[in-house]
């Protein structure tokens, strides 16, 4: 089973991208998770807007082993703080949590998930009245409060359920046309093959698009089958067998992918190939701006595809890069009109639904953008790239150093002497957005990019095609390993 090493001694409660995740029962427990509650819930009635006057903190959960017993125990936190918690009935997705925040207009969530990481993993993910991920100036805060210490003690009592399930899924129908969509699939004669790896998406897409669907792995597996519940190619196996099964026997299918929390995507075309969203955010611009012709900009993170830009610009959009973090383009939703924003690992949003990831809704556009195109997933994809200036390949490796010492040379080698060429090919330009991005040319760039907390350096790579994506990552783990 792929997973991370485990701690002797738990890790310092510190907030991640999206979350404090850890190992349970050493970095996770009941003693660490009450103050952590407490301190965000308390946070999140300090941080409210002075109009907003409820009291409410919604507390949802995922699959993940003891994720509904932990969510059940920090009400009493979140009493304890002089607040009303209100409890999910079930497991649900992040994004749903997200929406009953906005639609009850509570001062926030907490969220009892690890994501897409390890099934011994769990963890705390806050999501603020906006209906999206609280900043790091907001977790920080957090931290300082439980630096502070002082004492808040849990109170018992009964604790208010809702069925987030069902709001959710009204709010999806009421963004949708799903029964439009629906018979659209029909006509196409496209077979839909949902897998939510074993996560807490599980059921929503059959729910709302009915017979026009299928759906794999929906029963609830802690362990999720032995593998992290990440939408990555290797762990997709009998999804990509189905989808290829049913293409060959006269009936083109797409697979749809979700994360543990549900919310990250990723697809698989009718031939079988793994589709992250480094293909399907063009795909989604070019439905959104030209079959929608919906306003606003494309927000992307500095690891996303060039071919985000360059559909984006083909169809007169305004392009904003950030660094890899999806509350980075939260914050741009929030600010300004934004049509998508995306990362590379699969988070999508867009500008007339929440600030936030939400896998669930990103399949139903992507879905519309087929039906609406009248081509199975690949075909629309190599349509798509011939137009907007030809094809790429894409890969990331995460490379675990020797340690912080060999981390830290290399990070001081990359500020004051970065390379001048890489794998035989001279650099044209150095970004530091966030890490180091070598620009090689149109659709070819390396980026390195460290870990915050560990000796982890993650390598992503483009190139017009796989073999060079292999050479060029293959170089980068040498300069690496040589530090």
């Amino acid at each position: 089973m792929s997973s991370s090493p485990l701690h002797l001694e738990p890790a310092a409660i510190a907030f991640g991208t999206d979350g404090w995740r850890g190992v349970l029962g050493v970095d996770i427990t009941i003693e660490r998770l009450l103050p952590v509650a407490a301190a965000a819930a308390a946070e999140l009635a300090h941080s409210a807007p002075p109009e907003l006057e409820s009291r409410t903190v919604v507390i949802g959960y995922d699959r993940r082993f003891l994720a509904p017993e932990l969510a059940a125990a920090i009400a009493a936190a979140v009493r304890g703080v002089g607040l009303e918690p209100l409890l999910a009935q079930e497991p649900l997705p992040t994004p749903a949590c997200s929406w009953v925040v906005v639609e009850r207009r509570a001062l926030g969530a907490l969220v009892i998930t690890a994501s897409h990481n390890p099934p011994e993993w769990l963890g705390l993910k806050i999501k603020g009245h906006f209906g999206g991920s609280v900043e790091g100036d907001f977790t920080k805060r957090v931290e300082r409060r439980l630096q502070a210490g002082g004492i808040t003690v849990p109170e018992p009592g009964e604790t208010e359920c809702f069925d987030g399930w069902a709001e959710y899924l009204q709010g999806l129908r009421g963004a949708m046309d799903t029964n439009a969509l629906r018979h659209g699939l029909q006509s196409l004669g496209l077979k839909v093959i949902v897998d939510p790896m074993h996560g807490s998406a599980a059921g929503g897409l059959p729910a709302l698009l009915g017979e026009a669907v299928s759906e794999i792995r929906s029963q609830r597996d802690p362990l999720f089958g032995g593998h992290p519940p990440e939408p990555l190619a290797p762990y997709l196996g009998e999804l990509i067998a189905q989808v290829k099964a049913s293409t060959a026997a006269g009936q083109p299918a797409v697979g749809i992918v979700f994360d543990g929390d549900g919310d990250r995507i990723a697809a698989i075309d009718e031939q079988g190939r793994y589709c992250s969203t480094q293909l399907l955010m063009p795909l989604l611009i070019d439905h959104l701006a030209r079959a929608r012709n919906l306003p606003g900009k494309v927000i992307k993170t500095v690891s996303g595809s060039d071919l985000m830009r360059r559909v984006a610009e083909d169809l007169g959009r305004e392009v904003v890069e950030k660094p890899v973090g999806f509350k980075y383009i939260a914050s741009e939703m929030l600010s300004g009109q934004v049509l998508v924003g995306g990362e590379e690992s699969g988070g999508v949003g867009f500008g007339m639904h929440l600030p936030e990831r939400d896998a669930a809704f990103a399949a139903l556009l992507l879905l519309e953008a087929l039906v609406e195109g009248g081509q199975p997933l690949g075909v629309r994809l190599e349509a798509l790239q011939q137009r907007c200036g030809g094809g790429s390949s894409y890969d990331r490796l995460d490379l675990r150093l020797s340690g912080m010492d060999s981390r830290q040379r290399l990070e001081q080698q990359l500020a004051e002497a970065p390379p001048s060429s890489v794998a035989g090919l001279a650099v044209q330009e150095v970004i530091r957005t966030d890490g180091v991005k070598l620009r090689l040319g149109s659709s070819h760039w390396l980026m390195l990019r460290f870990s915050g907390t560990e000796p982890l350096l993650r390598l992503y790579c483009e190139a017009p095609n796989a073999e060079r994506v292999s050479e060029v990552l293959a170089w980068a783990r040498e300069l690496a390993e040589a530090a």
